[in-house]
């Protein structure tokens, strides 16, 4: 009766795991904050070094479309340029893996391009494309893309030759190992490099925002600069690291869906 009462009871809503992070990262910022009012209090730390927390968010309450209008302009330019580096890279680590005459002529130019810095970068694509969401989108894109290119011939170059050689002995056709086999096993190594491009999409697109423009977090930071407004450049970096924080929270949520075998924890 037992044990036919325990088969019977409902499962554990698989939220609950969610809730529980959800929870302890609420409490951790809450400490954080709370240790940053009392810091700067108690230590009689100058406001042009580390302002208190309540006037930085005093500071975005009394403003709230300017960071609001800046937080989706900077999400839409991350946004934009980490999917297209990101498809981009799985696609062309998955043609190199396929084609290694490619990769050898390819490959090195894609290690020179990463030579470059991203502001030089970034100041030849505005000069191309103007201060438009493009622009900035593109400059997310360089520095998202060759990451996942990596991750993604190192996670397929990663593949048990055994495991191959069992499929192909069932008759399993290159695109079925790809999609069986190969794909899969390089998945936690793919997402290893879009949880970093989803932080570097971010420093993309406020990189492309300082060359010019009137909406976006880079914008607000640099105002703030040439203002020397402390509280509003800290105000900015919060908003930032927000941004960043949430960005990087929906690529491991997706991770832990798609990749429970082997995603890291």
């Amino acid at each position: 009766m037992t044990v036919a009462r325990a088969a019977s009871a409902p499962p554990r809503p698989a939220t609950n795991g969610a809730l529980r992070r959800a929870a302890r990262v609420a409490l951790a910022l809450l400490a954080v904050g709370i240790v940053w009012e009392a810091a700067v209090v108690l230590l009689s730390v100058q406001p042009h070094y580390l302002p208190r927390l309540s006037l930085v968010l005093q500071a975005i309450v009394a403003t709230p479309d300017a960071y609001w209008s800046g937080f989706v302009r900077t999400l839409s330019e991350a946004l934009m340029g980490f999917s297209a580096g990101a498809v981009f890279g799985i696609g062309i680590g998955v043609l190199f893996y396929r084609a290694p005459v490619l990769r050898d002529m390819v490959f090195p130019l894609f290690i020179v391009s990463q030579t470059i810095p991203v502001i030089a970068f970034g100041a030849l694509v505005v000069l191309w494309f103007g201060n438009t969401m493009l622009a900035k989108a593109i400059i997310a894109f360089y520095v998202t893309f060759f990451p996942v290119t990596v991750n993604t011939l190192v996670g397929l170059r990663s593949v048990d030759p055994r495991q191959v050689d069992l499929m192909r002995s069932f008759g399993a056709t290159r695109g079925q190992l790809m999609r069986q086999l190969q794909f899969p096993t390089a998945l936690p190594q793919i997402f290893v490099a879009l949880r970093l491009g989803a932080s570097l999409s971010l420093v993309g697109a406020i990189v492309g925002e300082w060359f010019g423009d009137t909406t976006g977090l880079g914008v607000l930071l640099l105002q703030a600069m040439f203002n020397e407004n402390a509280v509003g450049l800290w105000a900015a970096l919060l908003c930032c690291a927000l941004l960043g924080t949430l960005f990087y929270g929906v690529v491991a949520f997706i991770e832990r869906r798609l990749v429970f075998w082997g995603a890291e924890q």
